[in-house]
């Protein structure tokens, strides 16, 4: 039995992504909740009704922006800059609320956009320290080692905030760097394995017109000429043969242009260096030229062996062309990153299906790629093209394996 799945984190997942959708809510209830707790404790602290109603005003003036400090965090910091300045004057005690300068300190690093009041924020947290020791009463009598290492402690809480709230905007901005760039990566991958997909059908819509065209002109010459010996002959049933090769010859015809109107790409003499204007119908590459590529690689030093168990002169064209293309890239792919002198077997063999392998020793997955070809890519459009299968990935004990297995539903010789 299956094991069973892992417990999805998706309850988890959507709090945070609310949490994320509903920023001034959650810090509009945090200010609330700060401001009831610690103005009641500051009001209940005071022994004068007229300074409890002043330091009820500068609590709420200190604590109340924390409500925009993520959605308008220079606008925070300011009031509440402001707020703690009007406690130099109106108070010679800390305030409970004296934690929103620590908090604004993180929410201006964090969110602002505006450098230059980061840099406001950030000396602000260093005098912090030294404006508090002067103002608060607590310490007149204090000594001066004393003085100095309570300031630098009440600064260094501050700047530890800032510091704090500057990292993670800048771990933010990376992270959506990052992320911008793997946007763009995968898109120019897309949009080149696109490209080379449409370059890959181009020509084999180009190959396949250039075999269909040639076998059907042949059969046009000569569909024609036998109808022309049908009506000029004496020795056998003229018009039963006239009505059949002109069935042919009709046929031929009509098949070649429904080819010339699907693939609407042919080849012109221009690409032999003759007229544009003339067509050019020459077969490609079949199953019986593959010695000839295993020679010319073998040339370039690798070993490489062909084990052939199939009549070539049996594969239908189409399906041979498919099956030479895939060798070629993949041995073309051995000369590129299987490494120094490797080992390579090409096995062709029929069966129900024509199956072909291409296998190397090389590096396998500890191959480089610079990400330019786009082989395997062309190698899946060659099998589709004919209806058939590829695969291709490191091989078990090393090196690289390339299969695919195409239709063949001809009677073949082995």
């Amino acid at each position: 039995m299956p094991a069973p799945a892992p417990s999805s984190p998706a309850p988890f997942a959507r709090v945070q992504d609310w949490f994320r959708g509903h920023r001034g809510l959650v810090d509009a209830v945090l200010a609330l909740v700060l401001w009831v707790f610690l103005t009641f404790v500051t009001a209940v602290s005071s022994l004068d009704g007229r300074e409890a109603a002043w330091l009820v005003v500068v609590s709420t003036i200190q604590l109340g922006p924390l409500a925009w400090r993520r959605t308008r965090p220079d606008v925070s910091f300011g009031i509440i800059a402001a707020g703690h300045l009007l406690q130099l004057l109106v108070a010679s005690d800390p305030l409970p609320s004296n934690i929103s300068a620590l908090m604004s300190a993180y929410a201006v690093a964090a969110y602002s956009r505006h450098r230059r009041v980061r840099q406001v924020a950030l000396v602000a947290a260093t005098v912090a320290g030294p404006l508090a020791i002067i103002d608060w009463d607590g310490y007149e009598d204090t000594p001066l080692t004393a003085l100095v290492f309570s300031a630098l402690m009440y600064s260094g809480l501050a700047l530890v905030c800032w510091l704090w709230g500057d990292l993670t905007r800048k771990r933010r901005e990376l992270v959506s760097r990052l992320q911008e760039q793997n946007d763009a990566l995968r898109r120019d991958r897309d949009q080149r394995a696109r490209l080379a997909a449409q370059d890959e059908r181009t020509r084999i819509a180009r190959e396949m017109h250039d075999i269909v065209a040639h076998s059907l002109s042949v059969v046009v010459v000569q569909a024609d000429g036998a109808a022309y010996t049908a009506n000029h002959s004496v020795d056998f049933d003229r018009e039963h043969a006239h009505r059949a090769l002109t069935t042919i010859g009709t046929t031929a015809r009509e098949a070649l242009a429904e080819t010339r109107r699907l693939v609407g790409v042919l080849r012109t003499a221009e690409d032999e260096g003759g007229d544009p204007t003339d067509l050019v119908y020459t077969p490609t590459e079949t199953l019986a030229d593959l010695p000839d590529l295993v020679d010319r690689i073998a040339a370039t030093g690798i070993d490489v062996t062909l084990d052939q168990r199939v009549d070539p002169s049996a594969v239908p064209r189409e399906t041979g062309l498919a099956a030479y293309r895939i060798v070629q890239e993949s041995l073309t792919n051995v000369i590129k990153h299987a490494g120094p002198r490797p080992r390579v077997r090409v096995l062709v063999e029929a069966g129900p299906q024509l199956r072909v392998e291409v296998r190397d020793d090389g590096r396998g997955a500890a191959a480089d790629d610079d990400g330019n070809g786009h082989g395997i890519i062309g190698m899946r459009e060659r099998a589709a093209s004919v209806g058939g299968t590829m695969t291709a990935g490191p091989a078990r004990g090393g090196g690289y394996v390339v299969a695919a297995t195409l239709p063949f539903d001809h009677e073949v010789a082995r």
